[in-house]
């Protein structure tokens, strides 16, 4: 139902009732319309090196996720790397895209998928943007990097995974803050 009400934008707050665009903007109901999002000045960044910081160096998001299985943190291990981190330019809608590429410890690693959820499950979390957020595997760097791609960026795959309580509880574990 909402899907049939029309977001006004700021052209259509400053032009006047009675103007050929306000007319002309009502008239044309089908017409899709973009909201753009806000710009990263907007959202408190300086700009895209900024974003880029905030993700992987002073809030310490991607730093401090814990490895599955090892007692060490997945900076520690040269899974994830601040070159890693790419800003794109936005998206005709002005959303922001963040890939985040990472690389297993071995090219056959068995939890690369869920190393995959924990970053995205963490980045997510922190930041409260409309951000668009890619993850991949270092080109090369595993045997099934295909595979593991696609499960790591589809929607439905990544909403399964965290209703599992298991692999939820794994995902908790690797991404939660020490005090």
């Amino acid at each position: 139902m909402l899907s049939f009400f029309r977001r006004k934008t700021s052209e259509d707050l400053t032009a006047s009732p009675g103007s050929s665009d306000a007319v002309e903007a009502s008239a044309t109901p089908h017409k899709k319309e973009v909201s753009p999002s806000p710009t990263l000045s907007q959202l408190g960044y300086r700009g895209e090196d900024d974003l880029k910081e905030t993700i992987y160096g002073e809030n310490l998001l991607l730093r401090t996720i814990r490895d599955p299985e090892k007692p060490n943190t997945l900076e520690d291990l040269k899974v994830v790397y601040e070159e890693g981190i790419f800003v794109q330019k936005p998206t005709e809608g002005n959303v922001y895209v963040v890939r985040i590429e990472f690389n297993p410890t071995v090219p056959h690693c068995s939890l690369a998928t869920l190393i995959g959820l924990c970053i995205r499950v963490k980045v997510q979390r922190n930041l409260n943007h409309n951000l668009k957020l890619d993850i991949y595997i270092k080109k090369g760097a595993h045997s099934t990097e295909d595979e593991i791609n696609k499960q790591i960026n589809d929607k439905e795959r990544i909403a399964a995974a965290m209703e599992n309580p298991n692999l939820r509880q794994l995902v908790e574990s690797c991404i939660k803050d020490e005090d």
